[in-house]
């Protein structure tokens, strides 16, 4: 009995060891498995592309990208742009207001021809906004060929029937009932240009190294906002559609490098003759500023 006594300890810190032993081994042995997160059926599938993915694969080295160190500095200009009185100043942010309400976003457009200059204008002139590191992290694809636009049109409807029907719920579904929008897209064919703006994930340089592409999205979507303006002021329509899931098959059908995410897609052209837009009303500049 006292030699019972006298091995409890040990036999209490055998088994404690044993358990412990074991806790380990089912710890190494059991995958944890990383909590899905909660499904958003309208974030676009092209965040998910894995053509990327596999180009990292094949070339993971770091030595694959640009070292900021090797870039030259950038040499800095006098800059003195012109200065107008403030009767000017507020006569001019006038007109330009009047020119930019005007705009309306139009899904009736006319198939008569617009100079392709004109588009490269506009275009050019989008690519004066601004960008982190002044990368410029922008292509725009300008289609005209008919069966290209007709094979966008199928890839479009398609997703979008998809969106309709069972990714964007049926809230989303009736707020867009009273704009008598659908997945139908005539205007996919029958405007003269498609601009289909893609976003650069990162850089790619002649020697086949990658450029960091800072701010990349917030950039580009600058970029396309001067693009509508630029639109309104030659008296240009567009709708503007961000297509959700089309963004790889678009991609893939354009030869785009895998770099290169769709961002937003304008069919461009005159309004049609018997063109109609909803009779919306913007709000009041009180309503949208906040002074401090």
């Amino acid at each position: 009995m006292a030699l019972l006594s006298a091995l409890t300890p040990v036999l209490a810190a055998l088994l404690c060891l044993v358990i412990g032993l074991l806790l380990l081994r089912s710890r190494g042995k059991t995958s944890v498995t990383p909590k899905e997160p909660s499904r958003r059926p309208w974030v676009d599938q092209d965040l998910q592309d894995d053509s990327e993915t596999l180009l990292f694969a094949v070339c993971p080295s770091d030595d694959d990208w640009l070292d900021p160190t090797e870039e030259e500095e950038v040499a800095h200009i006098p800059y003195s742009p012109p200065r107008y009185s403030e009767e000017t100043m507020l006569q001019r942010s006038r007109d330009f207001y009047d020119l930019m309400n005007q705009r309306r976003t139009v899904r009736f457009i006319s198939s008569e021809p617009v100079p392709r200059e004109l588009i490269d204008r506009v275009i050019h002139t989008a690519g004066t906004g601004p960008s982190g590191a002044h990368t410029e992290p922008w292509t725009f694809v300008v289609v005209s060929d008919p069966d290209t636009k007709h094979q966008i049109r199928l890839i479009v409807e398609e997703e979008e029937e998809m969106n309709y029907r069972q990714r964007m719920g049926d809230k989303w579904v009736q707020d867009l009932a009273r704009l008598r929008t659908n997945w139908v897209k005539e205007y996919l064919d029958v405007a003269p240009y498609l601009i289909l703006i893609f976003k650069q994930t990162y850089g790619l340089l002649p020697d086949g190294r990658k450029k960091t592409h800072y701010y990349n999205e917030i950039s580009v979507s600058i970029s396309c906002g001067i693009l509508l303006a630029a639109l309104q002021n030659v008296g240009l329509v567009t709708v503007t559609s961000t297509p959700l899931n089309c963004g790889p098959q678009l991609r893939l059908l354009l030869k785009r490098p895998a770099n290169e995410k769709l961002l937003m897609l304008l069919p461009v052209g005159y309004p049609a003759a018997d063109a109609t837009v909803p009779d919306l009303r913007r709000k009041n500049v009180e309503d949208i500023v906040v002074h401090v």
